[in-house]
């Protein structure tokens, strides 16, 4: 079923919406929490509760890439999750991913960090439109997805040391992006 008609679905409030989107998506939505989650029991409920926060949200947004749109709630939700349950320790494969970019992420909760963060998201927007797909794809799919390096280097049909050494440059290539736009001191 078209994205299209399964939006169509949830402004109509038919039940069938989250089926078409399991169908569709649900394995898409699973892999992404559970990337960053592992314990089944915890990505089974990101997962109904990504359903529950698409439905809660369409309507009223009717969402360009609904792919994008249903991760990018389940990896909010994953997120939130770990916070809550690691607040004391620290979970590995979220914080190595996120350790690789933390010289890129700003932190603090004020007006300029809210000022910061988003020519930040311009930035690195404006850097991943210009890369070749496969450097894009490898990027978005362990920065955003938080897909291993094996997991990238299978998907890509090439070894894991080229996709870690692909990862290094481009982390290279978007620290001198950010400083040559001022956002990196």
């Amino acid at each position: 079923m078209e994205d299209s008609k399964i939006i169509d679905l949830f402004f109509e409030r038919s039940e069938q919406a989250i089926d078409a989107l399991d169908r569709k998506y649900g394995r898409t939505v699973t892999k992404t929490a559970a990337n960053l989650l592992g314990d089944r029991l915890d990505v089974e409920e990101c997962v109904n509760d990504t359903y529950l926060g698409v439905w809660n949200s369409i309507p009223p947004h009717r969402p360009e890439a609904l792919a994008s749109f249903v991760c990018r709630i389940a990896r909010n939700l994953a997120i939130s999750r770990l916070r809550r349950e690691n607040a004391a320790r620290r979970n590995s494969s979220l914080d190595l991913v996120l350790d690789e970019l933390q010289d890129f992420i700003p932190s603090g909760m004020n007006v300029e960090a809210d000022y910061e963060s988003k020519e930040l998201c311009g930035a690195i927007n404006g850097f991943l439109a210009a890369l070749p797909y496969d450097d894009r794809f490898a990027f978005v799919r362990r920065y955003w997805y938080a897909d291993s390096v094996k997991e990238i280097a299978e998907q890509m049909h090439t070894r894991e040391s080229r996709v870690s050494m692909r990862l290094f440059r481009l982390r290279e290539k978007l620290r001198k992006t950010l400083k040559k736009e001022g956002l990196l001191v």
